[in-house]
């Protein structure tokens, strides 16, 4: 008690065991309460009251509130629409995150070598990244059209059946997850650069010197170096390709056909937007939040039993 007095007449405060200047400490509470206010209103709040409405059978269009416990989360994990879409979602994932990791990484691997136009070519792939979404996405429904959209007249000139991609359940998920590479690829191949580029020259030296072939210069020395770039790409992935919503609703809105494209971001929204349901559309929006958060860990949890191997 002695301590803490003498420390406070010098104008000083202990704090998590430390001592600081009081007026250090005055200055830091004023730098980090915009920030702090920021947190609260825009995600602290939020989320509180998205809990708080899971709890309840809020209907937009007749402004009834009253507590239900665990009835919506029941009505969702007996809906069919609700594992239709997370089905959607599943598969719209795994091929998005498969097919966006493995291109860029293949597209890095080659732009990294002495090719000519290399810098056009970086350019040229990072490009669509910048365009806006709804834009870009509008273009491709033109791409798309049945009759007068050029994908369809390659095709014919290859002399092969035209598609109705966007106009037909078996087609319009993939049309969408083919428009998705093309969008944002780019990104993910100058990170896969950015990270070959910080990979030491004297490795890459040193296993041409012990006679290693390309393939087992980037299998065994690249692509492990490449690891938190990679961990990073993935957890992204998993993020980005689960609360997918924008194109989706460009493209083919109200799910498409026979719902083909009906995604659970889709479903939140329809929920709440087209139905009025709050309450639903919260618990829906909570157990999502529930399911990216199990895969992302399982993902940093096998990332690090690998670093852990390596080591």
């Amino acid at each position: 008690m002695n301590e803490n007095s003498s420390i406070a007449r010098k104008g000083r405060i202990r704090l998590f065991g430390r001592v600081y200047k009081t007026n250090e400490v005055i200055v830091g509470i004023l730098f980090i309460l915009p920030t702090l206010a920021f947190l609260i209103f825009t995600f602290i709040i939020p989320v509180v009251d998205v809990i708080r409405l899971s709890f309840t059978n809020f209907n937009m269009s007749t402004g009834v509130m009253k507590n239900i416990g665990t009835d919506n989360y029941k009505y969702l994990l007996n809906s069919e629409d609700f594992w239709h879409s997370m089905w959607n979602t599943v598969k719209y994932s795994f091929l998005k995150l498969t097919l966006d990791t493995g291109l860029a990484l293949f597209l890095a691997v080659q732009l990294d070598k002495n090719v000519r136009l290399k810098r056009f070519l970086r350019s040229t792939f990072f490009a669509p990244v910048v365009v806006p979404m709804v834009a870009s996405s509008l273009i491709w429904i033109w791409f798309y059209d049945p009759t007068v959209g050029p994908f369809n007249q390659i095709l014919q000139f290859f002399g092969l059946p035209a598609s109705k991609w966007l106009y037909h359940e078996s087609t319009a998920l993939i049309s969408i997850l083919l428009f998705s590479l093309w969008k944002g690829v780019g990104y993910n191949i100058i990170l896969f650069l950015s990270g070959m580029q910080n990979i030491s020259d004297s490795y890459v030296e040193a296993a041409r010197l012990d006679g290693a072939s390309e393939w087992q210069l980037f299998w065994k020395i690249k692509f492990p170096l490449l690891r938190p770039i990679t961990s990073f790409v993935i957890m992204m992935g998993i993020i980005n390709s689960f609360k997918v919503f924008a194109e989706i609703n460009v493209m083919t809105p109200d799910g498409g056909p026979l719902g083909s494209t009906k995604l659970i971001v889709s479903y939140i929204y329809e929920l709440a937007f087209s139905n009025g349901r709050m309450g639903r559309a919260s618990a829906c929006a909570l157990l999502l939040f529930v399911v990216i958060f199990v895969l992302t860990q399982i993902q940093s949890l096998v990332n690090a039993k690998k670093s852990i191997d390596v080591e």
